[in-house]
């Protein structure tokens, strides 16, 4: 008797289709984050900031945010409106972590941002407004770091 090696292709492809699959009794979740920023740039840049991520599954998570880069740019600014929508997940740690990020940015006094993340299959789309002045393009990383509880010392 011959192998079928059509019905075996078949078999090992639907197999690699729902590994890779999100699993449906799993879920998935929309998440997004409200953030502030502030940092500076002169071919080096550097960003600091907070923000909370709130899932539609009920999970949120209270992060710290860090940016550095590399690039021709030159100046400083400050978001504190900031918001931002990530791609679907099936939990909200896949979020934090280590995202790509390249950026064009430019701005004098009152100024607006907007920038789209990556990391593997999560992206992050955020923008918002603040005030600075900047202009450049900058090539680096974009750390979302879930922060620790805060530690109540004694008197």
């Amino acid at each position: 008797m011959k192998p079928n090696w059509m019905g075996r292709a078949l078999i090992v492809t639907m197999l690699s289709f729902f590994a890779l699959a999100h699993p449906a009794w799993g879920g998935v979740t929309k998440c997004t984050m409200t953030y502030s920023l502030a940092g500076w740039s002169a071919g080096y840049s550097t960003a600091s900031g907070r923000g909370t991520i709130t899932c539609d599954n009920g999970q949120s998570a209270r992060v710290s945010l860090r940016a550095t880069g590399g690039g021709p740019t030159a100046g400083k600014s400050k978001t504190v409106d900031g918001s931002g929508t990530f791609s679907e997940v099936a939990d909200i740690r896949e979020l934090f972590g280590t995202y790509a990020s390249a950026e064009a940015h430019a701005g004098a006094g009152g100024s607006s941002a907007a920038q789209v993340v990556t990391k593997g299959t999560v992206s992050l789309a955020f923008s918002g407004t603040g005030k600075g002045i900047d202009l450049g393009v900058s090539f680096g990383k974009f750390v979302i770091a879930k922060q620790s509880a805060k530690r109540h010392q004694r008197k």
